[in-house]
């Protein structure tokens, strides 16, 4: 008995070269699935979901690392514009016989001040900053400017000094301790 090719290419319905390429494709499924590779939808569908996995997570992991760069910028360009400010708004010629002392990093520095600029920085006229090791002495309204930047700038900031009223009964009445204590 003549196979099912056989008989249709008797019958003139197929050609040889149609048979052959039949004959091929089915050789190729059958090793196919002898050697276990399998090609069909669900498979092709897992890679393809695996594919959109990756892209998602490697789009997170980009936006992450974006958002890091950007932080790092706008930081160092915080740090820059503070850095301006102190270096075109700082008050020079000041060094005078009094001193000031202050921390700065954990440590206690000291500061000679003439009179008139040690009574301004005790009053709150005059605050302290720092940036990088260096001491400023800038106005009050700078360093307030400078303190919503970054609070960590303003080293010494005092309060006004208003007039203290003197209590009648006050048994010390007559030793005020000056503001401008040196210690």
């Amino acid at each position: 008995m003549a196979s099912l090719q056989d008989q249709l290419l008797k019958a003139g319905l197929t050609t040889k070269q149609k048979t052959r390429q039949a004959n091929s494709d089915k050789r190729k499924k059958n090793k196919q699935q002898r050697s276990g590779v399998q090609h069909d939808a669900t498979l092709q569908e897992q890679v393809k979901q695996d594919l959109a996995k990756a892209k998602r997570e490697k789009q997170a992991k980009d936006d992450a690392l974006n958002e890091q760069k950007k932080q790092q910028l706008a930081d160092k360009e915080q740090v820059l514009r503070i850095k301006q400010i102190l270096t075109h708004h700082h008050i020079k010629n000041v060094a005078g016989d009094n001193e000031y002392n202050y921390t700065f990093d954990n440590k206690i520095k000291k500061l000679p001040l003439d009179a008139i600029t040690h009574r301004a920085l005790v009053n709150g006229r005059l605050s302290l900053c720092g940036l990088d090791d260096v001491t400023y002495i800038v106005t009050r309204e700078t360093a307030e400017k400078l303190a919503e930047l970054n609070a960590n700038v303003v080293l010494v900031q005092n309060d006004k000094v208003a007039d203290e009223k003197i209590d009648a009964d006050d048994p010390y009445a007559d030793y005020q301790i000056p503001d401008d204590l040196m210690w």
